[in-house]
């Protein structure tokens, strides 16, 4: 029996490009046109213009958006059959390196950006149910956990059987019963959904059926999985290395450095707590100065202590778990 020749492999490059924009978390989007679904930026590996993934990355964020990435680091390589094409793919399967790169926001930038065709969105626009800020979000009662319960009370198919089943996976990824909720569990709450039928790309994708509410905006191909994939290792990331201030001015307050710390993590932390924890970390030192842009009383201004990375082989802010 002859063996259907593999189709062609091409190495593409993602970036789930962080900032924050008015003390909420923003992902950079390619807009889609005429009602298409957003993209991350995305261009191919060209190995005879560049020698390493991160260059090639970086050039074609550059093109794509006319923005320059600071802190970049690899996720995951992303090449599940189906991914860009079909689920029977008869063309080039594209196999893509995916990066986290933190960025700052300025006015400037933004308007290259908008000329380019790419936008800032907040993240928690593709996963609303992440964002416990506010307290516990009133989607995870009144759509996701219905549907996902009903779902893993199912039979799973046959070749799920050497995984763990649907209702322990779904008690551990989502804080049910006797277990917290950990906010680095991204990744397993939006395979979850996928699985379940409730990501509108499982439907494209031919995974699951019409007919179950979508959760979320949705995002071409497998980008929205990407994002997941990039918000658990930041909200990891910050605990033990100081990445926050990638994404930080120069000088700031602590008001804003929580607020940060409250976008990313997507909790909401006690005031004096932070500060104790800020404080016993040594991150920071004042700068002397203070802003008035409150209108309040003027609030000191702080900076990133960067002789920390020579004293410490892991800071950050280690902010607990729900």
């Amino acid at each position: 029996m002859s063996v259907p020749a593999s189709p062609p492999v091409e190495i593409g490059l993602n970036a789930a490009v962080v900032a924050i924009d008015n003390r909420a978390p923003a992902i950079l989007a390619i807009a889609g046109e005429q009602g298409a679904r957003d993209a991350l930026p995305f261009g191919p590996f060209e190995p005879t213009r560049h020698r390493t993934f991160e260059t090639s990355l970086r050039a074609s964020v550059e093109a794509q958006t006319a923005l320059k990435l600071g802190y970049i680091e690899q996720l995951y390589t992303f090449g599940d059959r189906g991914r860009q094409k079909a689920p029977d793919e008869a063309g080039t399967h594209m196999v893509s390196v995916g990066y986290l790169a933190l960025t700052r926001m300025d006015a400037e930038a933004t308007e290259r950006l908008e000329a380019a065709g790419a936008r800032w969105r907040d993240w928690y626009a593709f996963l609303p149910w992440e964002d416990w800020r506010s307290g516990r979000p009133a989607i995870l009662d009144r759509t996701i956990l219905p549907a996902l319960t009903a779902w893993a009370a199912e039979s799973a198919p046959h070749d799920s059987k050497a995984l763990p089943g649907r209702k322990a996976r779904l008690r551990l990824a989502f804080g049910l019963d006797d277990f917290p909720w950990d906010e680095e569990r991204v990744l397993e709450r939006y395979e979850l959904l996928y699985e379940g039928g409730l990501a509108a790309e499982a439907v494209t994708d031919g995974w699951a059926a019409p007919g179950k509410p979508g959760v979320g905006v949705a995002m071409r191909h497998d980008h929205r999985r990407i994002l997941a994939t990039a918000v658990a290792r930041l909200r990891g990331k910050i605990k033990y290395r100081p990445v926050i201030f990638e994404l930080m001015p120069a000088e700031f307050t602590l008001t804003d450095l929580q607020a940060t710390v409250e976008a990313i993590s997507g909790r909401h932390l006690h005031k004096q707590n932070f500060r104790r924890l800020v404080e016993g970390a040594e991150l920071v030192e004042p700068t002397g100065a203070a802003s008035s842009a409150t209108g309040g009383r003027p609030a000191a201004l702080f900076r990133f202590r960067r002789q920390i990375l020579e004293e410490r082989p892991a800071p950050g802010l280690k902010v607990g778990g729900r």
